[in-house]
């Protein structure tokens, strides 16, 4: 099962001056910052999720997705399929009652991602 979202990316050396003023703060005396590459993950066909299950979630106040994660997947690591799956990036984009569908079971939805 993999481990991070990041398994396949590569780590880049950016030392490009437009970055560096916009993020003064992240390379004090630095020349530049390691940082992982952008994802380029396709979202689920829908004969793929198709295979998939769900677990229906009505999002309430205090929910996270690491939290649905820990309960569905038995680890908050992958807080990041839920979000994926939703096209939903953050918690600030899911409202109260909005509908949070968790795919399952988590290796087969992992394999639609090419991890």
């Amino acid at each position: 099962m993999a481990d991070s979202r990041y398994k396949k990316t590569d780590i880049l050396v950016n030392d490009d001056i437009g970055y560096k003023k916009e993020f003064k703060s992240r390379y004090d005396d630095r020349d530049a910052i390691r940082h992982y590459e952008t994802l380029d993950m396709n979202y689920p066909t829908p004969d793929e999720i198709k295979l998939l299950t769900f677990a229906n979630h009505i999002w309430k106040l205090g929910d996270r997705y690491y939290k649905l994660s820990h309960v569905h997947y038995g680890h908050s690591k992958y807080w990041w399929v839920i979000a994926w799956f939703n096209k939903k990036p953050t918690e600030q984009h899911v409202k109260v009652g909005d509908l949070v569908k968790i795919p399952l079971p988590l290796n087969d939805v992992l394999k639609v991602y090419g991890y």
